[in-house]
């Protein structure tokens, strides 16, 4: 049995969540419902992160190892090069401790570690 129900459907309009409402938009009286949303993306944080912490610290931030939104904003851990040796290998490499506010501004840093390039992490027995 066919279903005969009315449905309302909608085809081929995609508003993003960023752009302002117009009058028409679910509003019969024209009042303005514009929406914004200031926030960064997470991948516009990582960038912005990585490039400020570059420029303070005069240093190649090379990864971002650890990322997580907190309440006051934003914290990572960037992987730096601190000094690039030959072999590759032996450059010295750090971990800095980055947090950002919410709309991803750099309001501290900290060197966590420092170590080899070419070593991993020592693994620890819960025996000790």
């Amino acid at each position: 049995m066919p279903n005969t129900k009315n449905t309302k459907t909608t085809t081929g309009t995609h508003t993003s969540r960023n752009a302002p409402k117009t009058p028409d938009d679910d509003d019969p009286d024209g009042e303005d419902q514009t929406v914004t949303d200031n926030r960064p993306s997470p991948m516009d944080v990582l960038r912005e992160a990585r490039a400020q912490l570059a420029e303070l610290t005069g240093m190649t931030a090379e990864s971002v190892s650890s990322f997580a939104q907190t309440e006051d904003g934003w914290s990572l851990e960037v992987e730096v090069l601190e000094l690039e040796r030959v072999p590759d290998t032996m450059s010295l490499m750090a971990t800095y401790e980055v947090e950002l506010d919410p709309e991803g501004r750099l309001t501290g840093y900290r060197r966590v570690r420092r170590y080899e390039r070419g070593r991993a992490d020592a693994h620890r027995s819960g025996g000790r």
